[in-house]
């Protein structure tokens, strides 16, 4: 082939593979190379899956030469993000007292895209229990690079699965998001990545087997990261669907019916008129711009119930949080616990009847935006506000912590509302990966990612790329 395996998108590889132009083995040994060649470099791989990559292979390209129908994905490997359970391995969350819990089964999107063939092929790094911040560094394993500026975060909590999809070491990445924790890392990286709605996919991480407080069953989802929106459009097909094991996931169609047009996309470039960098509004701009030529009905808006969602949602968190502080704090490093403890001065708990309050305030934010989206059934904004900040920003004083924020406020808005979202590259200013997310109604993923493969298709792809010297080799 004239292109690097490692180079293809999942679906150019899952065609390859049908094709018999390259074997599910070479596939996997292909990837464990280029993880060995790039990871020492940006530390995103906590763990290597070979042997049982290299066994799924087998069996694959096994089937493959007996005549058997396989699945979509046959023999295209992806990571998974280290909060999400895979079978006989340790779901450590980045802390290393954990490394004792080793999972019985596989999580459900696991087992999903096992069963379409897809082959695990490496854990990922995350902060330590996804609460250290938005830099993605563990107690157990450091800190993962970004692969365009090492002297910047490259985003979390799903920093480690978004540079290795960026840097080639897979197609795709099961992560998850809760306030920005795909979204952010994406457009750090310079790839694609999806926000379902809650209930959208089903997904089992409980530890130990502890139920989930309230907050923690309605806001984070797991959901993929890819380097096209093609690749994210054949996950979302497999990843859809009820699941015993988790009484949240609805039986609801992938896609909906056509929505009449033109489709009219409200704009946000300055959610709040809190301030965006030049280069964030001039992404904004081009994905508007890229919309309008793709037919759309283009128009400024302002966010619904910004202030109040962000408010009501750090209230309602921050007194979760509080509960199980006396327990997890000795577990923190010294930065995770600073960063808590800032939050939670920033943000104080509240009391019992406050906290009911906020469950109702959010009925009202919901139907807020359920209104907004009824009239525009999709938002175009920033993922963040600013250019990616230095690593730990938010976990070294008030001040930081505000600004970063500040800056992931659309995310954090999306988020308690429960809605879903693509995060999509639009280009690359002064040597960094730009893009945007677009927001939709509940359990349309799909009207979102045809927008932004609208975007993509006139904008462009910009990985995979070699680690620290992206700029050079962003059209590979």
């Amino acid at each position: 082939m004239s292109t690097e395996i490692w180079q293809l998108s999942a679906a150019e590889l899952a065609a390859a593979l049908a094709r018999g132009e390259v074997g599910a083995a070479e596939a996997v040994d292909r990837h464990l190379e280029r993880i060995a060649a790039v990871n020492p470099e940006v530390n995103a791989v906590t763990t290597v899956m070979a042997d049982r990559a290299r066994a799924a292979a087998k069996d694959v390209d096994a089937r493959r030469a007996a005549g058997e129908e396989l699945g979509p994905l046959a023999g295209v490997p992806f990571t998974v993000k280290d909060n999400i359970h895979v079978e006989g391995m340790a779901t450590t969350q980045g802390m290393p007292e954990l490394r004792v819990l080793v999972a019985e089964q596989d999580a459900p999107p696991v087992r999903r895209l096992c069963a379409a063939g897809a082959i695990p092929v490496a854990r990922t790094n995350m902060p330590d229990m996804g609460m250290r911040g938005m830099h993605t560094r563990s107690g157990t394993h450091g800190d993962t690079v970004n692969l365009w500026d090492p002297a910047r975060t490259p985003g979390g909590t799903s920093g480690g699965d978004a540079v290795a999809v960026a840097s080639g070491m897979a197609p795709l990445a099961l992560a998850n998001d809760w306030e920005g924790s795909i979204r952010i890392p994406a457009v750090f990286s310079g790839i694609t990545g999806l926000r379902p709605s809650c209930g959208r996919y089903a997904s089992d991480n409980r530890l130990m087997g502890r139920e989930p407080a309230l907050g923690t069953q309605l806001f984070p989802v797991d959901g993929p990261m890819a380097r096209t929106v093609e690749d994210l459009r054949i996950l979302h097909g497999l990843l859809s669907g009820a699941d015993p094991r988790d009484p949240r996931a609805v039986p609801a169609p992938a896609a909906g019916p056509p929505l009449p047009g033109p489709i009219r996309v409200g704009v946000a470039a300055d959610p709040g008129g809190l301030g965006v960098d030049p280069r964030v509004r001039a992404a904004v701009a081009a994905a508007a711009d890229a919309l309008e030529d793709a037919g759309y009905r283009v128009e400024e808006v302002e966010v619904p119930r910004l202030g109040d969602a962000l408010r009501a949602y750090a209230r309602l968190m921050m007194t979760e949080y509080s509960l199980g502080w006396d327990a997890l704090r000795p577990l923190m490093p010294e930065d995770g616990r600073r960063f808590l403890e800032m939050s939670m001065e920033r943000t104080p708990p509240v009391g019992l009847a406050e906290y009911v309050q906020l469950t109702g305030e959010r009925m009202g934010i919901q139907r807020a935006w359920a209104e907004f989206l009824d009239r525009y059934p999709l938002l175009l904004g920033p993922v963040f506000t600013e250019q990616p900040v230095e690593p730990g920003l938010e976990s070294r004083d008030p001040e930081g912590l505000e600004r970063v924020m500040t800056a992931m406020r659309l995310c954090s808005v999306s988020t308690f509302a429960g809605l879903p979202a693509v995060a999509v590259p639009t280009g690359i200013a002064d040597g960094l990966p730009q893009g945007v997310q677009l927001i939709g109604r509940p359990f349309r993923e799909d009207v979102c990612l045809d927008a932004a493969a609208a975007v993509e298709q006139r904008l462009g792809t910009f990985t995979p790329v070699n680690p620290l010297n992206p700029q050079r080799n962003h059209d590979n």
